[in-house]
């Protein structure tokens, strides 16, 4: 490099922050009439295609034939200054002028830039919080050939990361102890990494807390840890389910004045929300089409070829953060009204001495405007049984009340209750007192054949039944110790013929398959079965069906 050069580059970093924070590396073509240049590898335009669409010397073609992301490129000759318009329309790049007669900077936009390593995967993407969401999104990212750190503030998790050791059902334990063993999925609880990236995917947790109210408090912890590490050509997006308006009303502040940066210039700021439904054996991470929306039609293109390339689901582009928001919101909601519908049903033909599981098969037989949904002793899970609280929440600051939804929800919160109320019913018919039974739940995830416990109506089942005075304990081969307010629970270690004799009613709350129902009716002596799962067992003289 020149002496010319080198002053040239000098002047040049001196003036980056007046002229873009998109700089990362730079390179100098000067002297160009003694014909010596530095030459890039990478290629955004072909000398073929620029050839076809500029009529200039072969010295400046030269120079300009590379123009990498993050690049800039001087141009140090009067006689160049005329093709710079032309090459900024070509390359789709930014121009500033620096001062000095034909000396001009030049980069690729930030959207292309990002385009640009998500092709060759270049892209170091971050994932915050390595839950039931996040890992799964890390590993597939890592799987389409990606370098990914994990953050999270457990670091018993990161410690089981960077071990190769999973916790999660949906996730491979061969796949990721292969991604760690390659380098290319690493964990940490440091966020100061965060600057090593160039797209973060926040995956927190969004509880209600204990006003049924939303707690997006891990949202906000993990928006402040990212602004303070956050550089310019990063984009940044939310997949934790939360009530419209979050990203743009909560994130985008946060990462704003915490970075100093400015969101839709320096960085990217969107929403996808995650569909994750643990331990569906058809839809997984990988296949599960994704929902986009980011503020500005550039950020939401860059985060929908992200998602095209790791996933193999469509890939859904909105028109904002907001609308795929409420999209999340509307997916759990419409899942939660036909769920209460169906339990106010089943209320219903209790009372009528109708059998309601053989209704739905029967309207199942329609072949077009019905959906089945079945009734059970509450909803489960982080999502289904929240999601309608974040937007009931949110609305009363448009001081609109969600009637139906409302209705929905209390009909499904009183489950457990009505199950329980059930339940005594049937000791009462054997003479025997809620006060003082002992009681089996089998099952306490909150849906079959997975370890998921969150927000479990078998939780709040065993609640009530410990309020009315009788004995409870639980079988679950998914879940052998339970946490829930203060106190742990542990799963009776084998269901024998001895054990389920022992009990005054065996109550069915989740439907795992690993269960050995035909041994439970031959050996309870009364059986409540919530979920159907004994339908094919007989004889059924012990059983009773919600």
């Amino acid at each position: 490099m020149t002496t010319l050069g080198t002053r040239i580059q000098k002047s040049c970093w001196q003036r980056r922050n007046k002229t873009s924070n998109l700089v990362e590396n730079w390179e100098l073509f000067s002297d160009f009439e003694n014909g010596s240049f530095l030459h890039s590898p990478r290629n955004l335009r072909t000398e073929r295609e620029i050839i076809k669409k500029l009529t200039i010397s072969e010295k400046i073609l030269r120079a300009i034939r590379v123009v990498l992301a993050f690049t800039p490129l001087v141009l140090y000759s009067e006689h160049t200054v005329c093709c710079v318009t032309r090459c900024v329309m070509l390359c789709k790049v930014k121009a500033c002028n620096l001062g000095g007669r034909g000396i001009f900077y030049m980069s690729v936009s930030m959207k292309q830039s990002m385009l640009d390593k998500i092709a060759d995967r270049t892209l170091r993407i971050g994932v915050v919080g390595l839950g039931y969401v996040g890992l799964p999104l890390a590993v597939e990212k890592a799987k389409a050939g990606f370098p990914v750190i994990g953050f999270d503030v457990q670091q018993q998790k990161v410690d089981m990361v960077n071990a190769g050791h999973n916790y999660i059902g949906d996730v491979v334990d061969s796949e990721l102890t292969e991604l760690v063993n390659s380098g290319k999925l690493t964990a940490t609880s440091d966020y100061s990494f965060i600057k090593d990236v160039n797209f973060v995917a926040i995956c927190v947790p969004t509880p209600l807390d204990d006003h049924q109210q939303p707690d997006i408090s891990y949202v906000r912890d993990s928006a402040i840890a990212v602004a303070e590490h956050l550089h310019a050509g990063t984009a940044v997006v939310l997949e934790s389910t939360t009530y419209p308006g979050t990203t743009e009303e909560l994130l985008k502040p946060i990462l704003e004045q915490g970075s100093g940066l400015k969101c839709g210039e320096d960085f990217y700021l969107g929403f996808s929300p995650e569909r994750v439904d643990p331990g569906n054996l058809i839809y997984k991470t990988k296949n599960t089409p994704k929902v986009v929306g980011a503020i500005g039609k550039d950020a939401t293109e860059v985060m929908a070829a992200l998602y095209e390339v790791v996933l193999d689901g469509e890939v859904f582009q909105v028109s904002s953060p907001a609308v795929a928001e409420m999209e999340k919101i509307l997916e759990n909601t419409y899942r939660n009204i036909n769920i209460g519908l169906v339990n106010e049903l089943a209320i219903l033909c209790d009372k009528m001495g109708i059998d309601i599981w053989e209704v739905i098969e029967a309207a199942k037989t329609k072949p077009f405007g019905f959906q089945a949904f079945y009734p059970g002793p509450g909803l489960g899970g982080h999502c289904i049984p929240l999601d309608p609280y974040y937007l009931s929440w949110k609305a009363r600051e448009y001081e609109f009340h969600t009637s139906m939804i409302e209705s929905s929800m209390m009909i499904n919160d009183r489950m457990p209750e009505y199950c329980v109320e059930r339940a005594a019913r049937i000791l009462n018919r054997k003479k025997k007192a809620l006060n003082g039974a002992k009681v089996l739940l089998l099952g306490v995830s909150y849906k079959q054949d997975i370890d998921d416990y969150r927000e479990s109506p078998a939780l709040r089942v065993m609640e009530h039944f410990q309020m009315t005075g009788a004995q409870v304990d639980y079988y679950d081969p998914w879940v052998p110790e339970c946490p829930y307010k203060g106190k742990v629970y542990h799963s009776i270690p084998a269901l024998t013929a001895e054990v389920v004799e022992s009990y005054d009613l065996v109550m069915v709350t989740t439907a795992h398959s690993n269960v050995d129902y035909k041994l439970v009716q031959a050996h309870a002596q009364d059986v409540f079965d919530t979920k159907n799962v004994m339908k094919d067992i007989t004889p059924r003289t012990n059983i009773e069906v919600l």
